[in-house]
């Protein structure tokens, strides 16, 4: 229980401190909402605002400030001052006591100067068809929102999911948000439970959440956290007390899934089985030298086996180091950790420029020995021109992800939470091509053509795992980790032209149509590919939804 008494301490403690300040309450804005997202980049890119995007998601109060920011500039063409305008009717609830403005439609929603609160329901579904196979994805939930006084903020919601043929997984290489299944007969339901309670102040806010989080710029997957996870909790804490330095730290409870055999026990008739603990800490720093050019750096440690170790809960450590001081350096007694860099530019008109660096592990010495290196790196980097022609953008983007990038040795430090990797949707010795058009035409429709040529060779880990060594000369078996060729064998590949409607015909209602030509082989093509995408070459979907 010490673990939950330095939590406890830390927060009121934090809040203590700051309550004589006054600023207003935060709530966080899912970051599967794109629509509202893609309009905040394109405002971005445009220079109408000038943003952070290498950290999300973003408080409802963040975003209201900012269209409230693009509502005053004379650049927006009229199909932007009406996306702008349709999206004010929901934010503008940040900004408003009651109900005097063009307000979205809600199941319920009360607004007063000490109190506000939003009730909406989720529902969902979406049909996919390929050759003769018809299958659907449904879900239901609710939602709640709002605020006490100036400095409270809570959200919460829950989504309960049904899958007629499983779409996901934790092995398949997917951008469909990791799930914990249950069910079989290949039917699969699962529910998804989000919320949080935060307390703010003028330059900054702590929180304890079960939620996803992005850390990294990306039009297709970050490489460095990507949310791809099922969510989990953790506490955050961020400032910025000035304009150019914004400073981001979590605390994760993760979910190992390894089996802790001392903790489990008999029952009557069963097993209670105990997973073994594993928290992640991360922080951020993010500096804007100049203005609409930000670079952020920051690390990272998983570490398992333990209760909360309170040198994880200083914000602003270099944890690599601190778990030395604990662990004597040992890789078998210590932990997990990693360093991450991103550079985001505007700073050319219309034009966004970002590349980012996830580093696992590194040796300098050893850098550059073909037999001998540890490069175990990711990087991407891309680029996004918006209205080069008007209400359309071009993105470009490339990954190359080193073998070996989010592994571990020890089973429950992981770059892991419920076996889905936290780093870029592909895992390791991966590379991915993605080129994608987007047209708006009209207010609230996002018409979309993209490509991706994603391919992934060896898993490595799974092959020293399994004592299968002899079989690959490749593999030094004095030091099996070290020298590991970057994609000596493509083991699967996918080409995926995709088409897509996306229409939003009231705030949080979804009309969305697509056609998917996806061309996955390879010799590990079953344990990549969805069971659905293995039947064909088409694929088509329609869905419609209220809420995410």
């Amino acid at each position: 229980m010490k673990h939950r008494n330095y939590f406890l301490t830390l927060v009121l403690l934090l809040l203590i401190s700051f309550t004589t300040s006054s600023f207003s309450q935060e709530v966080l804005y899912h970051v599967d909402n794109e629509s509202l997202y893609d309009f905040l980049d394109e405002l971005a890119n445009n220079g109408v605002i000038d943003i952070n995007t290498a950290v999300k998601p973003f408080s409802r109060e963040k975003i209201a400030h900012l269209l409230q920011d693009a509502s005053n500039s004379s650049g927006l063409t009229p199909r932007q001052r009406k996306d702008l305008a349709f999206y004010l009717k929901d934010f503008n609830k940040e900004l408003t006591i009651g109900k005097d403005f063009d307000k979205r439609f809600d199941i319920f929603y009360h607004s007063d100067s000490l109190f506000k609160f939003t009730v909406n329901p989720i529902l969902g579904v979406q049909m996919f068809h390929s050759g003769e196979e018809l299958i659907y994805h449904r879900w239901n939930g609710a939602e709640v929102f709002g605020s006490v006084g100036k400095h409270f903020g809570f959200y919460a919601s829950l989504r309960d999911n049904h899958e007629s043929k499983v779409l996901g997984g934790p092995s398949i290489l997917t951008q469909r948000r990791g799930a914990v299944y249950k069910g079989d007969d290949g039917k699969q339901d699962y529910s998804e439970a989000r919320g949080g309670l935060t307390y703010t102040w003028k330059w900054g806010s702590v929180g304890i959440h079960k939620d996803h989080f992005v850390w990294g710029n990306n039009y297709n997957g970050s490489n460095i956290y990507s949310g791809h996870t099922p969510s989990f909790a953790f506490i955050s804490f961020k400032m910025q007390p000035v304009h150019w330095f914004e400073f981001n730290y979590v605390h994760g409870w993760l979910v190992s899934e390894v089996v802790d055999s001392l903790r489990s026990y008999q029952y009557y008739d069963g097993t209670r089985k105990v997973y073994a603990n594993k928290y992640m800490a991360a922080n951020i720093f993010t500096f804007k030298p100049w203005r609409k050019l930000y670079f952020s750096f920051g690390n990272s440690m998983v570490y398992g086996d333990t209760n909360v170790n309170p040198v994880f809960l200083i914000p602003f450590m270099f944890y690599k180091s601190a778990d030395h001081t604990y662990n004597s350096g040992s890789n078998a007694v210590g932990h997990n950790g990693q360093m991450y860099f991103d550079i985001s530019s505007r700073q050319i008109k219309h034009l966004h420029l970002y590349t980012s660096l996830f580093i696992d592990e590194i040796s300098i010495n050893r850098m550059f020995d073909t037999k001998e290196h540890s490069n175990y790196i990711s990087i991407k980097g891309g680029a996004r021109v918006t209205d080069l022609f008007p209400n359309t953008s071009f993105t470009v983007e490339y990954t190359r992800t080193n073998p070996m990038v989010y592994q571990h040795v020890i089973p429950t430090t992981t770059f892991e939470s419920n076996s889905y990797t936290m780093g870029h949707y592909l895992k390791d010795n991966t590379e991915e091509l993605f080129m994608a058009v987007r047209v708006k035409p009209l207010r609230g429709l996002n018409l979309s053509v993209s490509y991706t040529k994603a391919k992934k060779g060896k898993d490595y880990q799974s092959i020293i795992r399994e004592g299968e060594i002899d079989q690959h000369p490749e593999i030094n078996p004095d030091e099996p980790r070290w020298g590991l060729p970057y994609m000596n064998e493509v083991r699967w590949k996918d080409e995926k032209l995709k088409m897509r409607v996306l229409y939003q015909i009231i705030n949080d209602g979804y009309l969305v149509a697509e056609y998917e030509n996806s061309r996955a082989s390879g010799a590990d093509k079953a344990l990549y590919t969805a069971p659905f995408y293995m039947e064909g070459e088409h694929f088509f979907s329609f869905g419609l939804n209220f809420g995410f």
